[in-house]
């Protein structure tokens, strides 16, 4: 699909099937998810500018690469966002950080939010959102659109599963935001979850089946 990155590094993928399985235990999801959330801050961040400084070794002075221009801004989909999170500031502690609550009303389907706080100078930064699954895109899209409402105008999407729906509808919605996703499941079920999926990941993060 166009403008939709597929993680299909083996790793990722060996540690995504583990927790796909029902048996593996919230101590070992909560694991999993941020070792993955390391690999697939990796492959999101890969394009990032870079300019030169000059630095002392021990040896000598050199010029080296360093990131260029304002820190990043990780923005999490609460909840299950934070276990991506997570793993993505162990990569890089210096960022930013934003908190979008939405929950999905399980009648219609739909976004609520209850919380939002980031950053004021987001238009200045490159924004990340992040949330394990893309499945109606719902709650993506309304976080995408409340960032853009705040001034953000450089984002991209980084989820660990997607449905092939998801991935239509928030490209449709949001072509100018590239998404980054470990695997591109079959469909969604009639109750708007991804099969065959990993089952609703902030429940098997925080134990809350």
């Amino acid at each position: 699909m166009e403008n939709v990155t597929v993680v299909d590094h083996p790793l990722v993928q060996h540690k995504l099937t583990i927790m796909r399985d029902k048996e593996t235990s919230t101590a070992s999801f909560r694991r999993l998810l941020r070792e993955i959330a390391h690999l697939l801050c990796y492959e999101v961040t890969r394009d990032l500018e870079l300019e030169t400084v000059e630095i002392e070794t021990p040896m000598e002075t050199m010029q080296a690469p360093t990131l260029k221009g304002k820190k990043l801004v990780f923005a999490s989909i609460l909840r299950a966002g934070n276990g991506l999170l997570e793993g993505m500031l162990d990569l890089v502690p210096a960022a930013r950080v934003a908190h979008i609550g939405l929950y999905r009303d399980h009648d219609t389907l739909q976004p609520v939010e209850y919380y939002f706080k980031a950053p004021s100078d987001v238009a200045d930064r490159l924004v990340i959102v992040v949330d394990p699954m893309l499945a109606t895109a719902n709650s993506a899209i309304a976080a995408v659109d409340r960032l853009k409402r705040r001034g953000a105008n450089n984002m991209r999407f980084l989820c660990l599963l997607s449905a092939p729906e998801g991935v239509a509808a928030f490209t449709k919605a949001h072509p100018d935001v590239p998404v980054f996703t470990a695997a591109i499941d079959q469909k969604l079920n009639e109750q708007g979850y991804i099969v065959p999926g990993l089952g609703d990941a902030g429940d098997r993060m925080y134990g809350t089946r």
